[in-house]
């Protein structure tokens, strides 16, 4: 006759101790029974907070080797007190305490105006100056192929280009396509202004209102939702809502990765 068995544990939580992980902000994890996986964003007594890339959030208790990290089990355990630096920057990256920017590269990242290059410094400033890619502006881009020429891209200088609104049969689409350099990228996203590559949500707005033809769009924008007609205000608003990538659209994380790659690609560096 088997002995009978005390132990009524489940044997998932009978295995060997896995290792104590500090549950930090930003830390991505899958709880094990239940596959959701998600960044932490707040961690009490006894329980955890995720959050997925949809934004949904789900709490869970602390148990042993209740999640998974990178695919192996851990038992998440809450930080210590005090002041913790971050694990990841704003864009998603691993974060290196410490790191000392990089002197210039070559090659650049150019975009449309100056809300394009605030809101990329603040979702990937801290990338940007590891890697030593510069970020301008151009107000606009009608005069892009004579811009890219003056440029001269070559090997070691490579040219990356976020346009707004890059579809088909765009103007910014056609220009775009008077661009053939083989050492210049340009690449874009599908909104008519940089503000609409802010999640809504993020802003406390349910959409980005449809402005009619032939008005300003960030104007219309304030008018739709209520807000003094001024658009500087309205952005800075706008930009203190962006706290990280998961504040962004992904057609706007997908280029702006791009083109770092891009212009990360070899090169040396000019001071």
């Amino acid at each position: 006759m088997r002995a009978y068995d005390s132990d009524l544990t489940p044997p998932r939580k009978r295995s060997a101790p896995a290792p104590e992980v500090a549950a930090e902000p930003d830390l991505v994890v899958e709880e094990a029974g239940t596959g959701f996986c998600g960044a932490v964003i707040g961690c009490e007594a006894g329980t955890v907070t995720l959050e997925d890339r949809f934004g949904k959030r789900r709490v869970f208790p602390l148990e042993p080797r209740g999640f998974l990290l990178e695919g192996r089990p851990v038992t998440l355990v809450r930080p210590a007190a005090g002041p913790a630096r971050p694990s990841r920057t704003a864009s998603g990256s691993l974060a290196v305490p410490g790191a000392r920017a990089r002197v210039a590269r070559a090659g650049r990242i150019y975009v449309e105006g100056r809300h394009d290059a605030e809101l990329v410094e603040r979702v990937w400033g801290d990338d940007l100056r590891i890697e030593g890619v510069v970020v301008e502006y151009l107000e606009g881009i009608d005069d892009l192929p004579a811009v890219v020429a003056e440029f001269g891209p070559g090997p070691d200088a490579r040219l990356g280009v976020l346009v707004d609104h890059l579809v088909p049969g765009s103007k910014e689409s056609r220009i775009a396509a008077e661009v053939s350099d083989a050492h210049t990228l340009i690449v874009g996203h599908p909104y008519v202004d940089v503000w609409a590559a802010v999640k809504p949500a993020s802003v406390g707005v349910p959409a980005w209102p449809t402005v009619p033809r032939g008005q300003d769009w960030k104007t219309g924008v304030c008018r739709a939702l209520g807000w003094p007609e001024n658009t500087g205000a309205a952005w800075q608003h706008i930009l203190s809502k962006v706290r990280s990538y998961k504040d962004l659209e992904p057609s706007l994380l997908g280029a702006v990765e791009h083109l770092i790659d891009h212009v990360t690609v070899g090169g040396p560096e000019r001071a």
